[in-house]
Formats: C-alpha cells, sequence, structure tokens
C-alpha cells in the first residue's frame, strides 16, 4: 500500500511556481538588516556639488514607498562622488500615489532643467520606479533616461510583499491608483531595469520585466533596501547613466 501510494506521488505533475508570486519570506526578513543600513546612509556628509559642466545630464533620485529623501542620501552622494550632479526629489514622504503626483514631479523636473539647462535622469528605487517611467511617458522631452531599481513594473501589481500595506496606507488598493498608470509599456528613451534574485519585497519578474519593457535588465547583487546604498547596486546605476543605448524609432 506504501510503495502503491509513493508510486502515485512520484507520477504527479511538477508544481508550477507561479510567476506573480510575492518573494519568499526568509528573503524578506533578510531585508531588516538592509533597511538599517538604508537609514544609517542619512547621516553620510553630502558632497560637493560636481562640475557643471560636466558631460553627464544631472539625475533626480525618486525614494520608493514608505520613504523620502532621506532614505536616498547616501545614493545620492555616492552618485555625485560619481560625478554626477544629484538632486532629491523634494516631494516628502512617499505615501503611494496622488491624483497629481505628475503635476508634482514635473514642478520638481522643471526646476532642475532650470537651474541646470538639460533635462535629467530619473532614478526611482521601488515605487519611486513606477513614477519616473509614468512621467517620463507624460513628458518624454524633460526626461534623459529612466533607470528603475526593484520596481514592481511588470505582470501583477500585486505581485510583492507590501501590497497589502500599501492599501491601509495610500487608502488604496495597489491595482487601482487614483491615477491612470500603466507602468510595463516602456518610455521612449533609453530605460533600464535593476532587479535582484535575492530582492525580498518585489518578485523577480515583476521588476526585471519583459525584454519589451525596458532597453537593459540588469542583475544586481543586493536585497531590496540594499539597491539605496549597496556599492553593487552603485556600480550598476552609475554604468545604465553613462550606457550608450540605440533606442528604436
Amino acid at each position: 500500500m506504501i510503495r502503491s501510494f509513493l508510486t502515485r506521488r512520484a507520477e504527479w505533475p511538477a508544481r508550477i511556481p507561479d510567476p506573480d508570486a510575492a518573494p519568499p519570506l526568509k528573503l524578506l526578513w533578510r531585508e531588516i538588516g538592509g533597511l538599517a543600513r538604508a537609514i544609517a546612509g542619512r547621516i553620510r556628509p553630502m558632497p560637493p556639488e560636481p562640475n557643471p559642466d560636466s558631460d553627464h545630464p544631472p539625475v533626480m533620485v525618486l525614494p520608493g514607498f514608505l520613504s523620502g529623501d532621506w532614505a536616498t542620501k547616501a545614493l545620492r552622494a555616492d552618485l555625485r562622488r560619481a560625478g554626477f550632479r544629484c538632486y532629491a526629489w523634494g516631494l516628502g514622504f512617499n505615501r503611494g500615489a496622488t491624483p497629481d503626483i505628475i503635476e508634482r514631479i514635473d514642478g520638481r523636473v522643471q526646476w532642475i532643467i532650470d537651474r541646470t539647462g538639460h533635462a535629467p535622469a530619473l532614478v526611482g528605487w521601488s515605487l519611486g520606479g513606477i513614477y519616473a517611467r509614468e512621467y517620463a511617458k507624460h513628458h518624454p522631452g524633460k526626461v534623459a533616461r529612466v533607470v528603475t531599481l526593484g520596481s514592481p513594473f511588470s505582470g501583477s501589481r500585486r505581485a510583492n510583499r507590501a501590497w497589502r500595506l500599501y492599501h491601509l496606507v495610500a487608502r488604496h488598493p495597489v491595482d487601482n491608483p487614483p491615477i491612470d498608470f500603466h507602468p510595463a509599456p516602456r518610455p521612449e528613451m533609453p530605460t533600464f531595469a535593476l532587479w535582484s534574485k535575492h530582492d525580498g519585497v518585489v518578485a523577480v519578474n515583476s521588476a526585471r520585466g519583459q525584454r519589451h519593457e525596458s532597453d537593459r535588465q540588469v542583475e544586481v547583487d543586493c536585497g531590496h533596501m540594499g539597491f539605496a546604498y549597496a556599492p553593487t547596486s552603485v556600480a550598476a546605476i552609475v554604468k545604465a547613466l553613462t550606457e550608450e543605448v540605440a533606442t528604436p524609432d
């Protein structure tokens, strides 16, 4: 009887992984240490502004959900050391999408353009990357390129560990925001999607996306929180900001 049961079990079809499933819980627990290091980055001194005659476009960094400019301070400091004129988003705490989020980002982008004379590259961490992609589609002439860091722009909007919390804080479902978002289609300027198999918050397929949804899909060896401070993330961002890309007409 036992042998018969084992034989039948061996014949069961293999379980097919759900491509829209959230990351394993064990990866989520690892993010706690990453969160502490991301918070510690707020006390790092900012280097001086790079030479305004630099060939690099200015960079605006958009924070993730439930974070703000304090969480991206270390990243902005590292990008400045790499030679970029780097700016915070200046819009306060990111509590989720609002009906006027595109207009508010546009005000900040226009300020950067007026200050530097150049359209900025947008580097968006997690939810900030969703904003960056969507803003770039609304105002393509004001964006040099887009780099997303573990952003859930592809597939199910619930393929992450944060959608329930998002619903509670933002007061609307993650898949029914108060603005018409279409994050998956690729913006017309060079677009890079940085993702990690160690991400404990956003599923790999969601952050990597399909090939036609960005110009490059770049694997980074860090956790979700590490996108804001890890040397591997900074190196990948710098490469994404400087790599030449031939975009289709």
